[in-house]
């Protein structure tokens, strides 16, 4: 009877100690896991704004793809929320608090099974050498049920963090994979109406076209806004002569413009005029990195129809501005080719 009493004495003194041991336990928790990923934070903000997209990067979710998912009537932005159920994941919802368009996001997750609780949650993006620094960060109180919890199954940031990293990784392979899509399609004969335009010519190699390119641009309408000229269509380039063995170009970067302007002696920035044109008009969507499958691909329907180039120079628009774009795969580029009658 008293080795009992001294066991049942024993028990107690280990539960209060325990319980002691529990309470004193930090009240709160905080940590984060970051990422530099090669995209722009614009399409990493988006990517993670809309809930929508949360399946096809959630580290949770992929472990039961099939619980119920259940969006509120907002999705993206402030108030944008959603809820899952599942065997894995039990029972919680999600709910966008704060929004600082591509900067940063704050989130109130919920559990309310297998247990109840409540974090907060926040995004920052920011850009820097190599892309965009992506960080999960996530935030909140344990009360004692939570604290006892950790005690045995180890601490919220030991359970969370590699999901995080997880998570992030994700994200990372989705958004660059839908960065690389792209299309090219042979729209065939059509007559290009021509017009005036502004430009400004320059030489240049496969290593650097892009560089020059943004360079001379910023140039033209530094020039048409000096003047008060206005921009009637989308910018092009002219590729007065293309080495294709050693990838040098000589170019014109150009931008239409209604009518014809009268230029000052010794101005780097002139006026020219193409005249009504035949083409063979080839059209990319995607990256300009794609430009020459869409050069290679015309030049070949050319040869396979028996096409022939005219004197005329080729050139291509720019039909989108990558400023309002921030996927690649969305940007549209024309490609014309000058036919012979």
């Amino acid at each position: 009877m008293k080795a009992l009493k001294y066991i049942v004495f024993f028990l107690l003194i280990l539960i209060i100690g325990l319980a002691i041991y529990i309470a004193v336990q930090p009240n709160n928790y905080e940590f984060s896991r970051s990422r530099i990923i090669n995209a722009p934070k614009q399409l990493l903000f988006n990517e993670v704004n809309d809930y929508k997209n949360w399946p096809q990067f959630s580290p949770w979710i992929e472990k039961e793809p099939n619980a119920a998912l259940n969006y509120g009537e907002k999705t993206s932005g402030v108030d944008g929320s959603y809820s899952w159920l599942g065997d894995i994941l039990g029972e919680g919802n999600m709910t966008t608090t704060a929004v600082n368009k591509d900067q940063s996001i704050n989130q109130q997750i919920k559990f309310i099974k297998p247990f109840e609780s409540q974090s907060d949650i926040s995004w920052t993006f920011k850009d820097t050498t190599g892309g965009t620094k992506v960080t999960w960060n996530m935030k909140g109180k344990q009360d004692f049920m939570t604290k006892m919890y950790t005690t045995f199954k180890g601490s919220i940031e030991d359970n969370t963090a590699p999901d995080f990293e997880r998570g992030l990784f994700k994200l990372d392979s989705i958004v660059v994979k839908s960065m690389q899509i792209y299309d090219v399609k042979v729209d065939g004969i059509t007559e290009y109406g021509g017009g005036f335009y502004m430009f400004k010519t320059t030489s240049a190699n496969g290593a650097n076209i892009s560089q020059i390119m943004g360079k001379q641009y910023g140039e033209i309408m530094t020039f048409m806004s000096k003047n008060n000229i206005k921009q009637s269509g989308m910018p092009f380039t002219i590729y007065n002569e293309m080495n294709t063995e050693n990838g040098n170009i000589i170019m014109s970067q150009a931008i239409p413009v209604q009518n014809k302007v009268d230029i000052t002696l010794g101005s780097e920035v002139l006026c020219g005029y193409i005249p009504k044109t035949r083409t063979l008009k080839t059209t990319l969507k995607g990256n300009y990195t794609n430009l020459p499958v869409a050069w290679k691909t015309a030049m070949a329907y050319l040869k396979d129809n028996n096409l022939e180039q005219s004197d005329a120079k080729p050139f291509e628009i720019y039909q989108n501005d990558p400023g309002n774009f921030p996927n690649p795969a969305d940007w549209v580029t024309e490609v014309y080719i000058p036919i012979k009658e």
